[in-house]
């Protein structure tokens, strides 16, 4: 960028540079600043795409690390009960977070005092509630139906926004609210409405787990408005600690048969869908738009249906895959927008 000002420095308006009686014209002092504009705009576009590269590369990776995240799960309940697991990534959750929002924003990642009922608040439902929730369900549950009823959020949370009157209704809407519920009532219920069909139970606390991280989603919007998203989900996390001696009571966190298969992947879960999905999914948004960050989402229940088949050998009935369908297609007529109306900005809608 040195050049370039040096050359608009250099020239003057309307001065062209003398020519020799023997050469070609020289270059005007407008054309030699024209090129060197086209050089740093070239290098600028080649900038932007390699950021935007590098965020579609951190968007496969959170992918990876909440779509098999029941897969680990399902390891670690070998010997991990799951509400040790929960207790487990709400503790380790809320250290590693916090010192990177921090890291990252220093002072600006204080919470305003007139923040921390809300703060509360969002702690009990986007991750208490939420985590126990969940791993009870998948403990009851396989990883496939938990990929296929985790991306209902979207359509959850436009129901919680409408009630509230943060969204509009509308006709399209209706149907692709209709058209998802039909397919997770076909896949709740599967082949027959048997209420002792042994992953009912299962699936019902994974469906209402996403209902009360939906709840948590609209709660947090004027929360994502005035704090930095890493240092939002660290604060709610670091909240939530306060209810672990409450749902763990009892509960052994090293348990004596724990193996080694369980052990890594508690540490993966850990690792992954607990610290660093969340750290890779905001230095994402920085580097593209949250509409393209929103359609990542959908490689989710197709990670944790490939690993709960390919790996887990849960089968792929053809009830399962009907349902998948309805749900897909209902959740991309909730989730469409006019162009002219964008949404405002809200927390990420993945699971912590």
């Amino acid at each position: 960028m040195a050049s370039l000002r040096e050359d608009a420095l250099d020239a003057e308006p309307g001065a062209a540079a003398p020519t020799a009686p023997s050469a070609p014209t020289a270059p005007t002092a407008h054309g030699g600043a024209s090129r060197g504009a086209d050089r740093g705009a070239s290098r600028g576009a080649d900038t932007l795409r390699r950021e935007r590269a590098r965020g579609h590369a951190a968007l496969v990776v959170v992918q990876l690390c909440f779509g098999t995240f029941p897969l680990l799960a399902k390891w670690a309940f070998d010997a991990f009960d799951p509400f040790a697991i929960a207790g487990w990534r709400v503790l380790f959750g809320a250290a590693a977070l916090l010192a990177v929002a921090f890291a990252v924003h220093g002072r600006e990642a204080l919470p305003a005092r007139r923040e921390l009922p809300r703060l509360a608040a969002c702690a009990l439902l986007g991750v208490v509630l939420n985590q126990v929730l969940f791993l009870e369900g998948l403990s009851r549950s396989t990883a496939v139906n938990a990929g296929l009823i985790m991306p209902l959020i979207p359509v959850y949370t436009f129901l919680v926004a409408w009630m509230a009157r943060q969204e509009r209704f509308s006709l399209l809407r209706g149907v692709g609210i209709l058209i998802a519920f039909a397919g997770t009532t076909q896949l709740l219920l599967q082949k027959e409405p048997d209420l002792s069909r042994p992953h009912l139970v299962g699936n019902l606390l994974i469906a209402t787990n996403a209902l009360s991280y939906s709840i948590f989603l609209v709660v947090s919007r004027p929360l994502a408005q005035r704090m930095h998203p890493l240092a939002l989900i660290a604060w709610v996390y670091a909240f939530a600690t306060l209810s672990v001696p409450f749902f763990t009571r009892g509960v052994d966190f090293v348990p004596p048969a724990a193996g080694a298969r369980a052990w890594i992947s508690l540490g993966l879960i850990l690792a992954f869908p607990t610290v660093l999905g969340y750290v890779l999914n905001t230095y994402a948004l920085s580097k593209v738009s949250a509409s393209t960050t929103a359609v990542y989402v959908y490689l989710q229940p197709l990670i944790a249906g490939a690993t709960g088949v390919l790996v887990l050998g849960e089968r792929l009935g053809a009830g399962i895959v009907l349902a998948a369908v309805a749900i897909f297609v209902g959740i991309r007529l909730v989730v469409l927008r006019p162009a002219s109306a964008p949404s405002p900005r809200a927390p990420e809608e993945t699971e912590p």
